[in-house]
């Protein structure tokens, strides 16, 4: 008998833990949504982002479909105004760091993760984290939010940044590298354009810089 109720518990437990792996998402139904939010130009970045995402999980084993929620839903919030961000932040209380609040755009991954769980309905926590941090990364980042960084960055409608194409190429070959390579020249750009840079950001390029010179 109580054998049987610790098999019963066991099932529950695997059940519960598996319950974010196993949801299906309509992911026409997602783009046609976010649609709805985005102007034609976003909308087009995300679509990329998207598919980019979801070669990018073929390539490293990722979950492909995972990729593509994230990617699709990375910019949901990115369409809203500074004050529309900055009420979000204050009305659901999420936490704003000083960097955040004189450049409310910055918020737009906070919100979109927060409006992804909550208006989109995503439960699973990589995919919101992977929408949280795609734009400035973080320190020991899954697999999931890696690709998604690198994804928005090297997009096939990206056209300005540095070094894209050896981006592009390394992504594919070493994705850790091709993060801290990203994380370089977006610091180095932000330093020349002496504009607001979330320390999450310099975090994140410390953290992959250690970590490369010790090859992981």
């Amino acid at each position: 008998m109580k054998e049987t109720a610790n098999l019963r518990y066991t099932a529950l437990k695997s059940k519960e833990s598996n319950k974010h792996e196993s949801k299906k998402y309509d992911l026409s139904k997602l783009r046609k949504e976010i649609s709805k939010v985005q102007d034609n130009k976003r909308f087009e970045h995300t679509l990329s982002v998207a598919y980019t995402a979801a070669n990018l999980a073929a390539c490293h084993g990722a979950d492909i479909e995972h990729a593509l929620i994230a990617g699709i839903l990375h910019d949901c919030a990115k369409c809203l105004s500074d004050e529309k961000l900055l009420s979000i932040c204050e009305e659901h209380h999420l936490q704003t760091s000083r960097e955040e609040r004189q450049k409310p755009s910055l918020l737009h991954a906070k919100v979109g993760s927060y409006l992804a769980e909550k208006k989109y309905h995503v439960e699973n926590p990589d995919i919101l984290n992977a929408i949280r941090n795609h734009t400035t990364g973080r320190p020991d980042m899954s697999l999931l939010e890696k690709i998604v960084f690198v994804a928005d960055y090297m997009e096939p409608g990206r056209r300005q940044a540095p070094r894209l194409e050896q981006i592009r190429r390394t992504a594919f070959a070493d994705l850790n590298q091709a993060v801290l390579m990203i994380l370089e020249d977006t610091l180095e750009y932000l330093r020349g354009s002496d504009t607001v840079i979330d320390q999450t950001t310099q975090e994140t390029y410390d953290y992959y810089k250690t970590a490369y010179l010790s090859r992981w």
